[in-house]
């Protein structure tokens, strides 16, 4: 297996019919882009199977997917709970000004001023704008994810977001 770093996509939350299908909940935009991913590496309590290639589709409010060798009801069952994830390097590079939450979760967090604030600790989404969640160790800090207005700059290969934001706030 690859060194690659893994990240979370989805995880398996129940079963669907007989047949060996799975209710998956997918974290990705669009939710069934987590079908073009490969591979899956399933990981439940700390044992990890890979899987090549998973076909689905969307059912009802959800989506289902079936896998190669899970074929029956009690297979299914075997999965429920299991965190689905992919290589790094299974993502499409991300086009210019845009990111992966996952490539700015740990990097450092910088006024334009030179202040130091803190690590992006996540982030999250409002439906106004992504929120950059900014821990010191002694204080969290939401700052919105708005380009040009509060985030100046983010390079990644310094580890750094540049900010245009009140330390005191």
């Amino acid at each position: 297996m690859s060194t690659d770093r893994l990240l979370t996509v989805g995880k398996v939350v129940g079963l669907y019919g007989v047949d060996g299908w799975l209710k998956i909940e997918s974290y990705t935009e669009p939710r069934l882009r987590i079908f073009a991913y490969r591979p899956w590496r399933l990981t439940l309590a700390g044992s990890e199977t890979e899987v090549p290639s998973a076909q689905g589709h969307e059912q009802g409010k959800g989506i289902v997917a079936k896998l190669p060798g899970c074929d029956d009801r009690d297979a299914a069952a075997k999965l429920i709970g299991t965190a689905i994830h992919v290589p790094r390097s299974a993502l499409p590079k991300p086009g210019r000004g845009e990111y992966y939450w996952t490539d700015l979760e740990g990097l450092d967090v910088v006024t334009v001023d030179g202040v130091a604030l803190g690590k992006v600790s996540h982030l999250f989404e409002t439906g106004a704008n992504d929120v950059l969640v900014v821990r010191d160790g002694i204080r969290e800090r939401l700052i919105p994810f708005v380009t040009g207005q509060f985030v100046k700059a983010v390079d990644l290969k310094e580890g750094r977001i540049t900010v245009d934001w009140d330390p005191e706030f």
